[in-house]
């Protein structure tokens, strides 16, 4: 009795280690399938000379956007709203600074 005691628990122990480490390779493979993106919201708004109107719309889209996370839909939609709010010159100036953005882990 003893021994088939200690061989459930082997068993257990064993199966346990098993499934633990396959979750903890698929925790791995989710991390490494990240995609790497570039954060329109981590383009300074500083030199852009925004209006005191614009900047107040943009603080506005930037804490809705930070409220969703950063997902390449919530990107796209931060980048639609910005070209809404800026003039084209602004945009432009924006967009080129987003261009020149490294991309990172998402």
């Amino acid at each position: 009795m003893t021994k088939l005691i200690a061989l459930i628990t082997a068993g257990s122990f064993a199966a346990t280690t098993l499934i633990a480490a396959e979750h903890g390779e698929g925790l791995r493979n989710v991390q490494n399938e990240k995609k790497e993106m570039k954060m329109a919201c981590s383009i300074p708004l500083g030199d852009l000379n925004l209006t005191p109107e614009q900047m107040k719309k943009m603080n506005t889209v930037m804490a809705e956007h930070m409220k969703t996370g950063c997902t390449q839909a919530s990107e796209a939609k931060y980048m639609e709203e910005s070209k809404a709010i800026m003039t084209p010159e602004q945009y432009t100036k924006f967009k080129e600074k987003y261009d020149r953005a490294p991309q990172m882990k998402m």
